[in-house]
């Protein structure tokens, strides 16, 4: 996870600031399906998008990340327990965890030892759920602009990892049966301000910025005032997620 590490460590605050939420009915929805509602573990939590919703839902929530500047970041974590450590060398009793959820960062570390180490910390009917989401889709216009800067200008300076995220994870096979989740979706109403902010938290942007020393969202500026018109308009934003999901003990 060592460049993950690197990317994620830079602005933290920006990190969590500009990236989305996850629906409410996603964690609603977790934990209807735990036979117990104990604990839950969030792995690689980031900024904390995905542990503070847990905290509704669960007893006692931990939160893990290989980035100790995500975890001591300006966020409002509440109770939630926060560790730094790598997700394959949990320090976590055997079989304490009810939950584990791993958003938008499977691909980092989607390796046996990570499977072995996650059933190791599951109740025998735990439930482990890792989604993520790729490009965002707000019109047809607009899209064309993000689809120019994703495969065009930032070609070559996505990191290891990020096939299997446009791939909607269908290439990563989990050593368990999975089963598909109902559908959910992250959906904003956004600026452009905020979109802009949104894509200057991408991996391969900052890979870009460190190679070139500028910044290729602002280049491509320009054409997105020209397409989304009033900067202040509020537009719809959305990401569907794509799911793997099982119970390894069972």
């Amino acid at each position: 996870m060592g460049d993950s590490v690197q990317l994620f460590s830079i602005r933290p605050d920006d990190y969590a600031q500009f990236r989305p939420t996850y629906p409410n009915s996603l964690f609603k929805w977790l934990a209807e399906q735990c036979p117990a509602t104990r604990c839950a573990l969030d792995v690689a939590a980031g900024s904390g998008q995905a542990t503070r919703p847990l905290l509704d839902h669960f007893h006692r929530v931990v939160a893990c990340d290989a980035s100790s500047d995500q975890l001591t970041s300006s966020t409002d974590w509440r109770p939630a327990e926060r560790f730094a450590g790598q997700a394959e060398q949990l320090p976590l009793r055997n079989g304490v965890v009810d939950l584990i959820v791993v958003a938008q960062a499977l691909h980092w570390f989607a390796t046996p030892a990570f499977f072995a180490e996650a059933k190791r910390v599951l109740s025998a009917d735990g439930l482990f759920c890792a989604w993520c989401y790729s490009l965002l889709r707000i019109e047809p216009s607009l899209d064309a602009v993000i689809g120019q800067l994703h495969d065009e200008a930032l070609s070559g300076y996505w990191p290891q990892g990020r096939a299997s995220v446009d791939a909607g994870y269908r290439d990563i096979q989990a050593p368990f049966e999975t089963f598909q989740p109902p559908a959910f979706a992250i959906e904003v109403h956004w600026n452009l301000s905020q979109l802009l902010g949104y894509l200057r938290t991408w991996s391969a942007v900052k890979r870009w910025q460190q190679t070139h020393g500028r910044d290729p969202v602002t280049q491509l500026e320009p054409e997105f005032r020209g397409v989304w018109g009033n900067p202040e308009l509020q537009r719809r934003v959305r990401w569907p997620l794509h799911f793997i999901a099982g119970y390894p003990g069972r």
